[in-house]
């Protein structure tokens, strides 16, 4: 196995790792209903994609305390 003969810097470290990073996901409103949703996927709020009902969204009912 080869080994390093000297460390590496903390600087040469951080050049290496500056693409290792998530990004956020672009939102973009949906159509339909006008939410956030991401692009190129059916919105999970209104089951709508491309103008098209694709799912068919159940309604949850609230429960009512007492």
């Amino acid at each position: 196995m080869a080994h390093p003969k000297r460390q590496h810097s903390a600087q040469r470290r951080h050049k290496r790792q500056t693409h290792q990073k998530l990004n956020a996901p672009s939102l973009h409103p949906c159509p339909q209903c006008k939410r956030p949703i991401i692009a190129h996927r059916v919105c999970p709020f209104c089951g709508y994609y491309k103008g098209k009902p694709i799912v068919e969204i159940e309604v949850k009912e609230k429960k009512k305390k007492g």
